[in-house]
């Protein structure tokens, strides 16, 4: 697997080549579907093209939580509808130093789908933006569709039962305060899933908005080994994944349901505090 972020830099140096990289503009806002998509037309990186949260990186909400995986028949109709084929790099980049949603994509497509060189923009819109990068407004060519037919890793995610049951460190990317169950604006019932450890995808970056040193990343996360990462609705915990990706480490596995998906069942224990 390659490095799996780019600066803007690079990008600009991608772009200018005879095989530029296929970008997706990733922007997303929590409780707003429609936000990703009007950011994008408000400005975009130029000949990007939106990849929505919500219709396009998740299933509709149910019993897996708020932004379940699609069935992979829906996400391979996602990816030949925006010409994605393993022998064109991929940048992913959004407005949150990758965790709305980025890394959601960067997951789904280089370690659910197997696509074999995607990159997220470290630093997002802000570094393009330092780095002299324009933001062109409206709509883009259609782009043109492949029939790239991806072969999923169905063992880079667990369910709700295997959460249940495994011995593996579970890793919390929600605030401390969600965590603790002290706060809980989004979801119904607050606390987090027994045995986790709480380090919230914030802490992978800096102030910049960019991530940490890969050492740095390698010291601050929880053990390596058998590791499953979650959050509220497995897209911040996409951001967890990424950043041991980042630090050289092996990669937790994504529990895609996450709390919301975790407290559909009553009977799913319950903890709170540290």
């Amino acid at each position: 697997m390659p490095h799996p972020l780019m600066t803007a830099a690079e990008l600009r140096q991608a772009l200018a080549t005879s095989n530029p990289p296929d970008v997706l503009d990733c922007r997303a806002r929590l409780g707003d579907p429609t936000a990703g998509e009007r950011l994008w037309r408000e400005g975009h990186l130029a000949g990007s093209h939106h990849l929505d949260l919500d219709r396009d990186l998740a299933a509709p909400p149910g019993e897996g939580g708020r932004h379940p995986l699609p069935e992979p028949e829906a996400f391979t109709t996602v990816v030949q509808r925006l010409g994605l084929s393993p022998q064109r790099s991929v940048v992913v980049y959004d407005d949150m130093g990758g965790q709305l949603a980025a890394a959601r994509a960067w997951w789904m497509l280089a370690i659910w789908a197997g696509h074999p060189d995607v990159r997220v923009l470290d630093g997002g819109l802000r570094a393009w933006q330092e780095a002299g990068g324009e933001l062109p407004v409206g709509r883009e060519a259609p782009p043109v569709p492949s029939d790239w037919q991806p072969r999923f890793d169905h063992d880079a995610w667990v369910d709700a039962d295997l959460v249940f049951s495994g011995r593996e460190q579970k890793v919390d990317a929600r605030s401390r305060e969600r965590f603790r169950g002290e706060a809980e604006p989004i979801d119904a019932v607050a606390g987090h899933i027994p045995g986790a450890v709480c380090r919230p995808s914030a802490d992978n970056l800096t102030e910049t908005g960019r991530f940490k040193r890969p050492e740095e990343l390698a010291a601050e996360l929880p053990g390596a080994g058998a590791t499953i990462a979650y959050c509220g609705s497995g897209v911040t915990a996409c951001h967890t994944i990424l950043a041991y990706a980042v630090a050289g480490l092996p990669l937790p596995r994504l529990y895609p349901g996450s709390w919301s998906g975790w407290i559909r069942d009553p009977e799913r224990p319950i903890a709170t505090g540290e």
